[in-house]
C-alpha cells in the first residue's frame, strides 16, 4: 500500500506528456566558448590635416563632428613676412623693366649707329648682352616671385580625405610652424578595435562571426583583419559590423570573441521545468515509462536556429526526453 501511494505522488509531480511528436533527445554537442572583451568603434583613416606654414592662424572653417570632403579648405594660416617679400619682388621687378626698356633703347641705339659706321660691333655686343642679361634677371625675380605666391597659397589648410572631423587642437589667432596639427580628420568607414590576450591569438582566424552587444540587442560582425604585432600582451584585430552607429568615436561596446570550443550535453529549454526551486528533464526509460530527473543547467545557446540550454550534471547523453508541463 505504501509502494503505491510512492508511485502516486511521483505520477502527481511528474508534467503531463505530449504526443510523440514532442520527444527530444539529450545530445552531445561541441559548443563555442565566447569570451567578453570590449572594442572601440574607431574610423578606418585617422589622418591629421598639417599646416604647411608657419604664421598666425587666421581662420578654422571646422568643428569637431563637421564633415568635410576631400581637399576642402578648413583653414587658413596668414605669414604677414610674405607679402613684404611680395611688395620687395614686385619693386624689384619694376626696377628691371625699367632697366631692360633703357638697355633696349640703346640697343636700337646702336644698330642704328653701327649702320652709319659711328659704333664698333664690340660696343653692340655689349649692349646685347646687357639686354640678356637683365632679362635673365627679370627671369629670376618672376620665379623668386612664383614661389613666394607659392608659400603663400600653402598657407590654405586642406581636409586630406573625406570624413568626420575628429578634433580641432588649435583656435583661430594660434601661433602655428609648418607642420603642426590643425584638425584631425577620421574616414574610410568605422570599424570596432579589440584588442584580445595574446594566448587567444592562435584561435582567431579571420573572417569569423563576432557577436557584438548593441543599444538595439545583439548584433553580428565579422573579424576582418587581425594584425601581427602584439603591444602589451595583447593581439590587436579588426571588426567590421553592418550599421554601426558611430555617433561617437572611441565609444566602448562589448564584444563576445569565439575562442574555443567545448564537448557538452544540451536539452532543448522547453524540454526543462522548474519546481520548487529545481530544475527538471523528464526522459524515457527503455520500456517507455518517464521519470523525472533533476539536472544542473549551465548556459543557453543558439544552436541551428534552436534555443538549447547546457546540462552541467544529471545527463550522460543520448537519453530519450519526454515534452510535458506542470
Amino acid at each position: 500500500m505504501t509502494g503505491r501511494l510512492i508511485f502516486g505522488l511521483l505520477l502527481a509531480l511528474a508534467p503531463v506528456f505530449a504526443s510523440a511528436e514532442d520527444d527530444w533527445t539529450a545530445r552531445k554537442l561541441e559548443l563555442t566558448d565566447w569570451k567578453a572583451v570590449f572594442g572601440r568603434i574607431e574610423a578606418r583613416d585617422q589622418i591629421p590635416a598639417r599646416s604647411r606654414l608657419g604664421g598666425t592662424l587666421v581662420d578654422v572653417q571646422v568643428v569637431e563632428g563637421s564633415r568635410v570632403a576631400a581637399g576642402q579648405l578648413i583653414a587658413q594660416v596668414v605669414d604677414e613676412k610674405l607679402a613684404l617679400q611680395l611688395s620687395a619682388v614686385d619693386a624689384a621687378l619694376q626696377s628691371l623693366n625699367s632697366q631692360l626698356k633703357n638697355a633696349m633703347a640703346e640697343l636700337a641705339r646702336g644698330e642704328n649707329l653701327l649702320e652709319r659706321g659711328a659704333t664698333t660691333v664690340q660696343r653692340l655686343d655689349a649692349l646685347r648682352t646687357e639686354v640678356d642679361v637683365i632679362n635673365g634677371r627679370i627671369g629670376a625675380t618672376e620665379a623668386e616671385r612664383n614661389v613666394l605666391e607659392q608659400r603663400e597659397a600653402e598657407g590654405a589648410v586642406l581636409a586630406p580625405n573625406e570624413g568626420t572631423v575628429l578634433s580641432v587642437p588649435v583656435t583661430a589667432g594660434s601661433v602655428v610652424l609648418p607642420g603642426e596639427v590643425i584638425a584631425e580628420i577620421g574616414g574610410g568607414g568605422f570599424f570596432l578595435r579589440l584588442a584580445v590576450p595574446e594566448r587567444h591569438a592562435t584561435r582567431l582566424k579571420e573572417g569569423d562571426a563576432i557577436r557584438i552587444e548593441g543599444p538595439d540587442g545583439e548584433q553580428e560582425g565579422k573579424l576582418a583583419k587581425i594584425y601581427p604585432q602584439i603591444e602589451n600582451g595583447r593581439v590587436i584585430a579588426d571588426v567590421e559590423v553592418a550599421g554601426l552607429v558611430t555617433d561617437f568615436v572611441d565609444a566602448r561596446v562589448l564584444v563576445r570573441l569565439p575562442v574555443a570550443t567545448s564537448k557538452a550535453i544540451v536539452v532543448p529549454s522547453k524540454a526543462v521545468s522548474t519546481r520548487m526551486g529545481l530544475d527538471f528533464v523528464t526522459i524515457a526509460r527503455a520500456d517507455g515509462t518517464p521519470v523525472s530527473r533533476t539536472v544542473v543547467l549551465g548556459a543557453t545557446h543558439e544552436v541551428a536556429g534552436e534555443t538549447v540550454i547546457e546540462v552541467l550534471s544529471g545527463l550522460t547523453g543520448d537519453e530519450k526526453l519526454v515534452a510535458g508541463h506542470e
